[in-house]
C-alpha cells in the first residue's frame, strides 16, 4: 500500500499502481465523474496515470477555481476539433492545438481560409464525434518510430525532431485520429458535452512571420449547455465593452497603417478626455507636494547602461539611433532622467522627501501582434513619479501613495473596494539574469514592503518573479467588469538606482547618505487608463469627463436663437456644449445623443423659450423635468466641480 496526501490534509492508503481515477472513486463517485486530470507532486497527469509511490495528489475538475481542470477538458476538445477537420478536409495538415485561458484553438495548414459554412460543418462533425463516445488511449514511441508514424504531418515531424534524445514522445489516439501530445486528456470523447466554434484567423507557424500562415480556429466547450450560454452572453458583453469599439463609436481615437501599429491617434473627443485626466492627476499631485518636470523622450544609451535598463530591459527597447558621436535610444521609463534631476543639486536631510512627477512619453518595442488599441501601445504617456526619501520616511511615504491610489480609484471614480487586491511582487531568487544581483538589497526591500502592508493592516498576497529588475513592488490588482485581473497603479521600492547613480543627501550628522527611491504610478499610462475606464463604464463617462456634456436640441428653427444664447451661457461657465440644429425630428436627435452617451440633453420648444426654461433629459434617467435655465446651469456646474460619479446608462 502507498500513502496519498490530499489537498485537505487527509491521507489515503491505496494499492500501488492505482490510477488517479481509481483514487477519485475511493473519495466519491461524484468526484470521479467530474474529474478531468490530477496533479502528482505539482505535475499535471492524466486520470489514467498509475501511482507507484507516496505522493501529494490534487484532483482537478472543470469547476475548480484554477485552470488545470478546464484545460484538460479543453485540450481534449481541441483533439476532437482536429479529428473533425481531418474527416472533412483529409488533405489538411495539423499543427498545434493547446488549451488557453478561455477555451482552445487548433492551427491547420489548408489551401484556403475556413468559411463560415466550413466552421458550421466542423462544429457539427465535432458533435458527432462526441456522440460516438470514442475511447481515448495514450501510448509512447521511440523517436524513430514516432517520426515514421507522423511522416505525413510535417508540423508534427518538426516538433518531434526538436525533442531532446531520450525524452518520452507520447501520443493520444481516438478512433481514426492520432495526435502527438503530452496530455492530459479525458478518457473518451463523450465526456465533452457541448461545444461552440467562436472564430478563426490567420496565425504564423510558431509565431514567426518567416513561417507559413496557418488557419487557426478558436472554440470553447463545457460540461453543461447552460454554462455555454453564460459564456456566450459574457462574450457579447465583452464585445459591447471593448474599448476599441467604444473608441471608434464615440470618435475617441483612431489608428492608421501609415502611422504604424501600436501608435493610436487621439481625436478631439479623446484629446479632451486625456487632457482632463492628466490635469486631474497633476492637480492632485501638486496638492500633495509633488514637483513636476519635463524631460526628453530619448537619451544617450549610456544613461540606460548606468541605470541597468540596457542590461535587463534592452529587448523591450527600440533600437539605437546613431547620431554623430552619440548613440541615442527612445526611453522605456522615466526613472533614469529623474535620478539626474535629483542629482542636479546637493540636498539636505531636511529637503527630503523630494517628490518628482512627470507626464512623460515612453516607448516600448511591442510586437505588432501584441499591440491592442489603447491598452497595449508602443508609445505611452506615463503618470510617473519618483519619491526620494530617507530610510526613516519609507513607511510614511509608501502609506501616502497607497492612500492616494484608494482616493483616486475608489473615492473619485467609485470603483468598489472588493475589486482590488494588493500583490507583493518579489524577485525570483533563482533568476539571477533578470534582476540586479544584490541579495542583501532585495531582502531589505522586500521585508520593508511586507512590514508596511502588515502594519497598515492591508490584506495582500505574494508573487515571486513579478518584481521590477531593480526592486520589489506593491501592485494593485484590479478585477475588471469582464473578470480580468489587471495591474495599473503600482508602488515600487528601490535601493539599487540611488547606488548606481551615486545619489546623496547630507544627513543630520553632516555626513553623506544614500536616499531610497519610491517609484509610483497612479493612473499608469493615460492610454491604458482610458481603455480601462471605457470598458468599465461602457463609455458612459461621468459628466466632468464626458467630451460633450450637454447637447441642446431645438425643436424648430424658431428656437435656434434661444439655443445659441443658452450655449454661450453654458460655455461661459466652462460647460462643453453642442447645439444640434439640424432639420431632423427631435426623437432622432435624442436617439443620436443617447448613442453618443452625452450626459444631458436640453430639448427646447416654444414653451421653453417663452418661460426661459429647458426640458432636461438625462442619458440615464430619461426625461427629468422642465427647469429654469439658471437652475440647470447651477446643477451641472456643481456636478462637474465635484466630479460626481454619475457613470452608467
Amino acid at each position: 500500500m502507498i500513502k496519498v496526501s490530499l489537498k485537505d490534509g487527509s491521507i489515503l492508503e491505496v494499492k500501488e499502481g492505482s490510477s488517479i481515477l481509481e483514487v477519485a472513486k475511493t473519495i466519491s463517485e461524484g468526484l470521479a465523474r467530474n474529474a478531468t486530470c490530477g496533479e502528482i507532486d505539482g505535475q499535471v497527469k492524466d486520470l489514467r496515470y498509475e501511482i507507484k509511490e507516496d505522493c501529494n495528489l490534487v484532483i482537478h475538475t472543470f469547476q475548480n477555481e484554477d485552470l488545470e481542470g478546464k484545460k484538460a477538458y479543453w485540450h481534449t476538445t481541441s483533439h476532437i476539433m482536429a479529428q473533425a477537420v481531418k474527416r472533412l478536409f483529409p488533405q489538411a495538415k495539423i499543427a498545434i492545438g493547446p488549451a488557453i485561458d478561455e477555451g482552445f484553438y487548433y492551427d491547420f495548414d489548408v489551401e484556403k481560409p475556413f468559411t463560415d459554412e466550413d466552421k458550421a460543418s466542423i462544429e457539427e462533425e465535432m458533435k458527432k464525434i462526441i456522440k460516438e463516445n470514442i475511447e481515448i488511449e495514450r501510448f509512447s514511441l521511440p523517436k524513430k518510430e514516432a517520426l515514421e508514424l507522423m511522416k505525413n504531418e510535417p508540423y508534427k515531424v518538426e516538433l518531434i525532431e526538436d525533442l531532446p534524445e531520450g525524452e518520452e514522445i507520447s501520443f493520444y489516439q481516438q478512433g481514426d485520429f492520432t495526435d502527438l501530445c503530452a496530455g492530459p486528456h479525458l478518457e473518451s470523447t463523450g465526456k465533452v458535452k457541448t461545444v461552440k466554434i467562436l472564430s478563426s484567423s490567420g496565425a504564423y507557424w510558431r509565431g514567426s512571420e518567416k513561417n507559413k500562415m496557418l488557419q487557426r480556429i478558436y472554440a470553447i466547450s463545457f460540461p453543461k449547455a447552460s454554462m455555454l450560454q453564460e459564456h456566450l452572453d459574457f462574450l457579447e458583453e465583452a464585445k459591447q465593452r471593448d474599448h476599441r469599439k467604444i473608441g471608434k463609436d464615440l470618435e475617441i481615437f483612431m489608428t492608421h497603417p501609415l502611422v504604424g501599429a501600436g501608435l493610436p491617434m487621439y481625436l478631439p473627443n479623446g484629446a479632451t478626455i486625456r487632457r482632463l485626466l492628466e490635469r486631474y492627476i497633476q492637480d492632485k499631485e501638486i496638492s500633495l507636494g509633488y514637483n513636476h518636470v519635463y524631460t526628453p523622450s530619448l537619451a544617450n544609451v549610456d544613461l540606460y547602461k548606468t541605470s541597468g535598463h540596457w542590461e535587463h530591459y534592452k529587448e523591450d527597447m527600440f533600437p539605437v539611433m546613431k547620431m554623430e558621436n552619440e548613440e541615442m535610444v527612445l526611453r522605456p521609463m522615466n526613472c533614469p532622467h529623474h535620478m539626474l534631476v535629483y542629482k542636479n543639486k546637493l540636498h539636505s536631510y531636511r529637503d527630503l522627501p523630494i517628490r518628482i512627477g512627470e507626464l512623460a512619453h515612453d516607448f516600448r518595442y511591442e510586437s505588432s501582434g501584441s499591440v491592442c488599441g489603447l491598452e497595449r501601445v508602443r508609445q505611452m504617456c506615463q503618470n510617473d513619479a519618483h519619491l526620494f526619501v530617507r530610510p526613516d520616511q519609507i513607511k510614511e511615504e509608501v502609506g501616502k501613495v497607497l492612500k492616494l491610489i484608494v482616493e483616486v480609484y475608489q473615492k473619485d471614480f467609485g470603483f468598489p473596494s472588493e475589486a482590488f487586491q494588493y500583490r507583493l511582487s518579489l524577485r525570483d531568487k533563482n533568476n539571477k539574469e533578470k534582476y540586479i544581483d544584490n541579495d542583501k538589497m532585495w531582502e531589505t526591500a522586500e521585508s520593508q514592503l511586507r512590514e508596511i502592508l502588515t502594519e497598515l493592516e492591508i490584506p495582500f498576497y505574494e508573487a515571486e518573479g513579478e518584481a521590477a529588475f531593480y526592486g520589489p513592488k506593491i501592485d494593485i490588482q484590479i478585477k475588471t467588469a469582464l473578470n480580468h485581473d489587471i495591474t495599473i497603479p503600482t508602488c515600487q521600492l528601490d535601493f539599487a538606482l540611488p547606488e548606481r547613480f551615486e545619489l546623496e543627501y547630507i544627513g543630520e550628522d553632516g555626513e553623506k547618505h544614500r536616499p531610497v527611491v519610491i517609484h509610483r504610478a497612479i493612473l499608469g499610462s493615460s492610454d491604458r487608463f482610458i481603455s480601462f475606464l471605457l470598458e468599465e463604464t461602457k463609455g458612459f463617462l461621468p459628466t466632468w469627463l464626458a467630451p460633450t456634456q450637454v447637447k441642446i436640441l431645438p425643436i424648430t428653427d424658431n428656437q435656434h436663437e434661444y439655443a445659441y444664447q443658452l450655449k454661450e451661457k453654458l460655455l461661459q461657465e466652462g460647460v462643453r456644449v453642442v447645439v444640434d440644429d439640424r432639420n431632423e425630428k427631435t426623437g432622432y436627435k435624442i436617439r443620436e445623443a443617447q448613442l453618443e452617451k452625452v450626459p444631458y440633453m436640453l430639448v427646447i420648444g416654444a414653451k421653453e423659450v417663452e418661460q426661459n426654461t429647458v426640458a432636461v433629459r438625462s442619458r440615464k434617467d430619461g426625461d427629468i423635468a422642465t427647469v429654469a435655465v439658471d437652475e440647470f446651469i447651477k446643477k451641472i456646474v456643481n456636478e462637474i466641480d465635484n466630479k460626481s460619479k454619475n457613470m452608467g446608462e
